[in-house]
């Protein structure tokens, strides 16, 4: 059985204590989340369980498994399981194509193959009794060849490619030219393909599209080993993680159960301290009171007696342990908009938009249109055109043909993806007043609303985190009030507190958000509306990702079902060619498809009575309204020659 169990780890970097006691379990099959704030050390953690706190390293590269840490103890077993560890920004080998990359996993097994080979000659030269003895040994490794998965090596390769979507243009490449991106997806497959006892992934999610990090949530379920990861994925964590480990003040709480289960938790903890607190701080406040009343009395009748009491329950007093008060709620931003200052009805409109680059082409006579207050996200496969499809919005490109426009009275605050400021050396407070006429007073006064309080507005831009990056940006922005805000991957690289902290104040913004994302979790809570990119078309979903993911389903359900009815008229032969239970089975069938389709006729016709609705909505509802009806005579035909 193979078990991790860290206990008590203390750990420094160089003079900074980093870790002071952290502890958790894992056995076959747990998948463990790791979360807590940026630098909180939760990378350090996986790092001293890979031992490359002491040793040189690879990426990717399997090994028994190491430690380096300065106090407490690791327990693993059995001994010399291996493990793999991904870094968040790891470091790349060079001079190799992306295939002799992925390749690198079956080092063990190319070893063996070798071998193989070469006792092969050997038995041809050899007879008798040392024949027998390279028989044996060439029998050993061959079973040494099965149990690595040597014969499992072409499907291994093929299942992470295809999830991945490395295609066969892709695995010719140069590594050395791929982006930072690419090159960590190409490790994150070659440690998935080796399959090592312990996986150590750090955020793997942050380059890969729905579709990929989908397939991995998948995967990773499967997973015979142990499967340790640091991510800010909420979503992830609920699909993929048995355990919660939180590190908070360099010490760890394990919580069992998947991400929202862990929310729960903590905050029934956080509901059971504070009632301890408050009982604890009514206790005191009694013996204190105790204390100054004994004291009185002592003076008033002159009696060393309520001294000595006074004193000893001063003693007990000052021996009790003080509960800290925990803290239920933090401070967050705080956006507001005048309600003077909202825009048209019609905020973003696209109308026949074709963009191409060269022969890929990206969209094709596709149309949108976002209404003022909604909150809509863009999502779509990397490369689809999210991107591309802003950079039109913002004027930074243009369509090949049709209309991308803002509406009227529109004011727009966007927030890139990748934030920066012309000059890092300044500090906080001189950055925000760089283009902006206001005094300093007034600034640190505004500043405040965006969490930066006292002497932290005067940190220099180059040390702030991710999050204060994006909280100084969108102090900026929003400094001229405005009534569109558009979103480029606002959560990658945030941790969970500054995400959570990112979407209270989105709530309170009156205006439209637009945004683009891959983390679902977030596109759950800030989405009223989903457009995708699909086909080289902009559909609607008025949902969330969750009801996104519902009508996807339901429509792959259709497809198969569709793929049922065109099989069936395939087959429809004299009555006499079939036999009456096959009979039955399609007549089941086009009956459950004719129930299917009447219903979603009926939602289709409901949809379009809606008052002020989107001409071109209306259009596509109407297009959909002709298929699905003649879907539905094709559909009834059959089931009435079935009858017959």
């Amino acid at each position: 059985m193979l078990e991790l169990k860290l206990n008590g780890i203390k750990k420094y970097m160089d003079a900074t204590l980093v870790l002071e006691d952290v502890s958790l379990e894992a056995y076959d099959g747990d998948k463990i989340g790791i979360v807590g704030v940026n630098g909180s050390g939760k990378s350090t953690i996986l790092k001293v369980i890979a031992g490359i706190e002491q040793m040189n390293y690879y990426p990717g590269y399997p090994q028994t498994t190491s430690y380096g840490y300065d106090e407490g103890l690791i327990h693993v077993l059995p001994r010399g399981a291996t493990s793999a560890y991904l870094e968040q920004v790891p470091d790349y080998p060079h001079g190799l194509k992306v295939m002799d990359n992925l390749n690198l996993a079956f080092e063990e097994i190319d070893a063996i193959e070798k071998q193989m080979r070469e006792q092969e000659e050997q038995m041809k030269k050899v007879e008798g009794s040392t024949l027998e003895k390279a028989l044996n040994k060439y029998s050993s490794l061959v079973h040494l060849y099965e149990v690595k998965g040597g014969y499992e090596r072409d499907e291994k390769l093929s299942k992470v490619c295809t999830g991945l979507k490395f295609d066969e243009s892709f695995l010719q490449r140069d590594f050395d030219y791929l982006s930072g991106g690419e090159k960590t997806t190409v490790i994150l497959g070659k440690l998935l393909i080796h399959n090592p006892n312990i996986l150590l992934l750090d955020e793997p999610t942050n380059h890969l599209d729905m579709d990929s990090i989908e397939w991995l949530e998948n995967y990773l379920k499967n997973y015979k080993g142990i499967v340790l990861i640091v991510s800010h994925d909420r979503y992830f964590l609920d699909h993929v993680a048995t355990k919660i480990v939180e590190i908070e003040d360099m010490e760890s709480t394990s919580y069992k159960g998947n991400y929202s289960s862990f929310v729960e938790q903590k905050e029934e903890n956080l509901r059971i301290q504070l009632e301890q607190y408050r009982e604890q701080q009514k206790k005191i406040n009694t013996m204190e009171k105790q204390v100054k009343d004994l004291r009185d009395w002592a003076i008033r009748a002159d009696n060393n007696k309520f001294f000595r009491r006074a004193a000893s329950i001063q003693k007990r007093l000052s021996k009790m342990e003080r509960l800290d008060k925990p803290v239920l709620e933090r401070k967050n931003m705080r956006l507001t908009m005048s309600e003077s200052e909202r825009s048209g009805k019609e905020t973003i409109k696209a109308t026949d938009l074709t963009k191409s680059y060269g022969e890929r082409l990206l969209f094709r006579d596709a149309g949108v249109m976002v209404h003022y207050g909604e909150r809509v996200g863009l999502i779509g496969p990397n490369g689809s055109g999210k991107t591309t499809f802003l950079k039109m919005l913002l004027g930074e490109e243009h369509p090949d043909k049709g209309k991308i426009e803002l509406g009227s009275n529109v004011k727009v605050a966007y927030l890139p993806q990748k934030i920066s400021f012309n000059n890092e050396e300044l500090m906080l407070i001189e950055v925000f007043r760089e283009d902006i006429s206001i005094v300093e007073g007034k600034a640190r006064e505004y500043l405040s609303k965006f969490m930066f309080y006292q002497s932290s507005v005067f940190k220099k831009v180059k040390y702030l985190s991710g999050g204060e990056r994006i909280r100084l940006k969108l102090a900026i922005l929003l400094y001229d009030e405005v009534n569109l805000l558009i979103l480029d991957e606002p959560t990658n690289h945030l941790d969970i507190d500054s995400i959570e902290t990112l979407e209270e104040a989105l709530e309170d913004f009156q205006g439209t958000i637009f945004f683009i994302s891959h983390d679902r979790y977030f596109i759950n809570k800030m989405s009223n509306r989903i457009i995708a990119v699909e086909d080289f078309s902009l559909n609607s979903y008025l949902g969330n990702y969750d009801y996104y993911r519902h009508e996807k389903e339901k429509f792959r359900q259709e497809q198969e079902s569709n793929a049922l009815v065109t099989e069936a008229k395939k087959q429809i032969k004299p009555v006499k060619a079939a036999s009456e239970k096959k009979q039955s089975i399609n007549q089941a069938r086009l009956l459950e498809k004719i129930e299917s389709l009447e219903k979603e006729l009926e939602a289709l016709d409901e949809a379009m009575e809606v008052a002020n609705i989107d001409y071109n909505e209306l259009n596509n509802l109407h297009n959909r309204k002709v298929e699905l009806s003649e879907e539905l005579e094709v559909a009834t035909d059959l089931w009435l020659t079935a009858m017959e």
